[in-house]
C-alpha cells in the first residue's frame, strides 16, 4: 500500500509572524528571539522594548558587517572562536548568518582545527552554559533533569563523553566544545533551527591527571567510571532523552575507540541514533573515493577497482573500512571479495593475522598472512595502491619514502591525510604535491592552503564530517526515521560526489567548495529521506501532491528576522504530535491551523481524545467557527484541545489517530473513560473553569496529568 500522507492546511506564509511568550527585558536577553538594534519600532512597541535599546534601527546587514570587522581584528583563532561564542550567547540568528555567508572563513573558527584549543581551554574561558551536563552525581535523576531544559521539540542532540577529543585524548568535561561546534554546524550548514539541537556532555570522569588537578577544571573530581558502572550511566542518559524528547536523533561525538562501536551497536537498532566518528567519517571518505574517481572521469561501480591502505585501526578507521565494503556490496560484490582489495596497517605494521576477535578487522586481514607486521613503506612496494588513507594522529607518518612509492605504483595516487587538527596530519598538501610531482589527489581532515608547483595551482579538499552529519540528520530526523541505517550513509556519499561541479573537478577537488555546503547538505538529507522511505523506516511523510525535495525544502532553516508578537491569553500554542506535519521545521513554533486541521481529522475519525496528556485551552470562537470546530467539539469542552506530544503513547492510538484516517476507537482496547465522552476527566480530577483576564467565567477547561 502506498505510504500514508499527512495532513496540511494549504495555507501558504507568506509573511510569517512567530508569537512568543518572551517580551520585555526577557526577550532581549534571549538570543533564540533577540535582534539586537534590528528590532523595528513597531516591535518595539508591540513587545514592550521601547527605551531598553538605542533608538537607532540597524538593519542585519550592516550589523554583519560591524561584527565580522571585529573578528577580522583578532589574530588569535582561539579568541576569534570567543568573539563568536559571544554573538551566540547574544543573538543566534545573526550567528548562524554570519557563519552561513562567511563559511569558508569561519568555520576553521568554529569548528576544526580550532576546536580543540577550545576544549583544551575550555574551564579556562567559561562564559556561560551552553547545553546540558549529565554527571556521575546525577544518576536518578536524568529523567527530571530533561525537564530543565525548555525545549519540548529537539530535533538533534550531539553527545560526548569526552574520552577521545580529535587527536588531543581524553579531555572529560572540557569536550562540551565538540557538541556545541558540531551543532552550529547543523544549524547553519544543515538547516535544523538552533531552539531544536541540545549539545550534551555525559561527564563520568577523567583519566588526565593534569586536568583534574587543574583548578579551571569544570568536570566531576574522579577517574572516568568503566564497565557495568559506565554502561548503566549511559543506559539511563538515553532513556531520559527518549522519555523527553522520543523523535530526536542522538548524534554520539567522540568516544573512545574501545566504547565508540559497542555503544553504537547497543543502540542503533533502537533508537534513532548513529556514531560520527565511525559512520559519518566512514561516510565522509566513502564521498571523497567517489569524487576521486570522478575526478579520474570513472563512475562509482570503479570503486571495486581500488586498492586501499588505510593506517589507523581505531573507530574511524575500521568505520571507514566498514563504509568501503558496504559500499562495495551494494554494487554487487560479496564482502569476502571486497575485503580482499582493503590492507590495514596500525602501530605494530601491516595487520595479516586473524583471530583478533573483531569481525571486520579479521575479515581484512585473511589472506595477508605474508605482509603481517611489515611497515608501512614495505607493504606499498608489495600491494601498489591506488589510495593512501591515514587516520592515526600521528604527524609526519607519511613521509616522503612513503609519498614517493604512492606515486611509483600509480599514475595518481590519492591521498587522504585525515587526522585532526593541522599538527596531528599525516602529511600536508604541499609534501604530497611536491613528492608527487602535482600528481597527487589530495584531501585533508582540516582546510589547508593551496599550493602552486611550477606555475600550476593545486586546490587541496578538505575531507570533514560536515559534509555528512548535517544532511544526514536533517534527512532522518524530517523523515521521522526509526532508526538511522548503513544504506543512509551510502546514498548520502553519493549525493556529496554528485554535487561536485565540472570545475571543481578540473581542479582535481574531491569534495564540493564549502561555500556550497548548505545545497550540499539538503542534497543529503534528501537522499536520506528518500532512502528512509525505501526502507520503510521512515514515519513522517511529505504533504499530499509534495514531493520530497520541496518537503525539504520547506522546512529548511534559513537564518533571518522575522516579525514578533506576543502570544495572548486568548491564544492556543499548537503543540507538536507524531501525527501533525506542522510548518514550523524553521522560524516558527507551530500554527492554529495545523493543530485545528488535526483536530478536525480525529473527530471525524470517531476519536474522544489523545490518549496521554492533553491541554484544554480557550480559544476565540471566531476561530473556531472559521475552522468548522465550534460544533463538534461543544460535548468535550467547547475549546481547541492542543495535543502535547508524550513520550508515553499507548499503543501508538494518538499517531494512530492522527496518521490513519481509517483508525477508529475499535481498533483498541479502550477504558471506560475513553469509551464515555462524558467522563472526560480522569476520576478523581480537579477540573476547575477557566477565566478570562477581567475575571469573568468563559469556556470550561481542564488539565489531564498523565495517569
Amino acid at each position: 500500500a502506498a505510504p500514508r500522507r499527512l495532513l496540511s492546511t494549504g495555507i501558504k506564509k507568506q509573511y510569517p509572524v512567530l508569537r512568543i511568550p518572551e517580551h520585555g527585558q526577557d526577550l532581549v536577553r534571549n538570543p533564540l528571539f533577540s535582534k539586537g538594534t534590528a528590532f523595528k519600532m513597531s516591535e518595539r512597541d508591540r513587545l514592550g522594548i521601547r527605551g531598553l535599546l538605542p533608538p537607532k534601527v540597524v538593519p542585519m546587514e550592516m550589523q554583519l558587517e560591524n561584527e565580522l570587522t571585529n573578528i577580522r581584528k583578532l589574530n588569535d583563532p582561539l579568541m576569534k572562536n570567543l568573539a563568536l561564542q559571544d554573538l551566540q550567547d547574544r543573538n543566534e540568528t545573526l550567528f548562524h548568518r554570519l557563519l552561513i555567508d562567511n563559511i569558508n572563513e569561519l568555520a576553521p573558527i568554529v569548528y576544526t582545527p580550532t576546536v580543540g584549543k577550545v576544549c583544551q581551554h575550555f574551564g579556562d574561558n567559561f562564559r556561560r552554559g551552553r547545553g546540558m551536563y549529565f554527571s556521575s552525581k546525577d544518576k536518578g535523576e536524568m529523567a527530571a533533569m530533561t525537564y530543565n531544559w525548555r525545549a519540548r521539540d529537539i530535533q538533534i542532540i550531539v553527545v560526548t563523553d569526552g574520552s577521545r577529543i580529535l587527536g588531543l585524548g581524553d579531555l572529560g568535561a572540557n569536550g562540551m566544545g565538540i557538541p556545541i561546534g558540531k551543532l552550529a554546524l547543523y544549524c547553519a550548514c544543515g538547516g535544523i533551527a538552533p531552539h531544536r539541537v541540545l549539545p550534551v556532555t555525559l561527564d563520568l570522569g577523567t583519566d588526565n591527571l593534569d586536568l583534574l588537578n587543574h583548578p579551571s577544571y569544570l568536570g566531576v573530581q574522579h577517574r572516568r567510571l568503566q564497565g557495568p558502572e559506565y554502561f548503566e550511566l549511559l543506559q539511563e542518559f538515553m532513556d531520559a532523552v527518549r522519555a523527553r524528547w522520543p523523535k530526536a536523533l542522538v548524534q554520539f561525538e567522540d568516544f573512545s575507540s574501545d566504547k565508540a562501536q559497542p555503544i553504537l551497536d547497543m543502540y542503533r537498532q533502537d533508537y534513532l541514533c548513529f556514531n560520527d566518528d565511525v559512520q559519518g567519517t566512514g561516510a565522509a571518505v566513502l564521498a571523497g573515493i567517489m569524487g576521486m574517481l570522478r575526478v579520474k572521469g570513472k563512475g562509482p561501480e570503479a570503486l571495486l577497482e581500488e586498492k586501499v591502505i588505510m593506517c589507523g585501526a581505531g573507530s574511524a578507521g575500521m568505520g571507514i573500512l566498514k563504509q568501503l565494503l558496504d559500499a562495495m556490496e551494494e554494487h554487487g560484490v560479496d564482502r569476502k571479495t571486497a575485503a580482499e582489495r582493503l590492507f590495514l596497517v596500525d602501530y605494530t605494521g601491516a595487520v595479516g593475522k586473524t583471530g583478533s576477535g573483531d569481525e571486520l578487522k579479521d575479515m581484512v586481514a585473511s589472506g595477508k598472512e605474508a605482509l603481517d607486521g611489515k611497515p608501512l613503506a614495505q607493504v606499498i612496494d608489495a600491494v601498489k595502491p591506488t589510495l593512501l588513507i591515514g587516520c592515526t594522529g600521528k604527524g609526519g607518518l607519511f613521509d616522503e619514502e612513503v609519498v614517493t612509492k604512492m606515486a611509483a605504483g600509480c599514475e595518481r595516487p590519492a591521498i587522504f591525510s585525515l587526522s585532526n587538527p593541522t599538527a596531528n596530519s599525516e602529511c600536508t598538501a604541499e609534501e604530497a604535491y611536491v613528492w608527487t610531482q602535482g600528481k597527487a589527489i589530495f584531501a585533508a581532515g582540516s582546510p589547508m592552503p593551496e599550493v602552486v608547483l611550477e606555475g600550476k595551482r593545486l586546490i587541496p579538499s578538505q575531507c570533514n564530517n560536515m559534509y555528512i552529519f548535517p544532511g544526514v540528520g536533517l534527512g532522518a530526523s524530517l523523515a521521522g526515521s526509526k532508526r538511522v541505517t548503513d544504506r543512509m550513509f551510502i546514498k548520502a556519499a553519493e549525493a556529496v560526489s554528485a554535487c561536485l561541479s565540472e570545475q571543481e573537478l578540473a581542479d582535481g577537488r574531491v569534495f564540493p567548495e564549502l561555500h556550497t555546503i548548505r545545497e550540499v547538505s539538503k542534497a543529503v538529507g534528501i537522499a536520506v529521506y528518500e532512502c528512509a522511505l525505501e526502507e520503510g523506516v521512515a514515519t513522517v511523510y511529505p504533504r499530499e501532491r509534495e514531493t520530497v525535495p520541496e518537503n525539504v525544502n520547506r522546512r529548511f532553516y534559513d537564518p533571518t528576522y522575522v516579525t514578533l508578537a506576543k502570544t495572548t491569553s486568548s491564544g492556543v500554542r499548537c503543540a507538536r504530535t507524531s501525527g501533525l506535519d506542522a510548518d514550523d521545521a524553521g522560524n516558527e513554533e507551530g500554527h492554529l491551523t495545523t493543530a485545528l486541521c488535526g483536530l478536525r481529522h480525529m473527530v471525524n475519525s470517531g476519536h474522544d481524545r489523545c490518549p496521554t496528556r492533553v491541554e484544554a485551552r480557550v480559544v476565540d470562537q471566531s476561530a473556531l467557527a472559521a475552522n468548522n470546530l465550534a460544533h463538534p467539539l461543544t460535548h468535550r469542552a467547547s475549546s481547541a484541545v492542543a495535543v502535547t506530544h508524550s513520550s508515553q503513547v499507548h499503543s501508538g492510538q494518538c499517531a494512530n489517530a492522527l496518521t490513519n484516517p481509517s483508525y477508529s476507537s475499535s481498533d483498541a482496547s479502550l477504558s471506560r473513560r475513553q469509551r464515555d465522552p462524558d467522563r472526560l476527566a480522569p476520576d478523581g480530577a480537579t477540573r476547575s473553569p477557566a477565566r478570562s483576564r477581567s475575571g469573568a467565567r468563559s469556556t470550561e477547561a481542564w488539565r489531564w496529568n498523565e495517569l
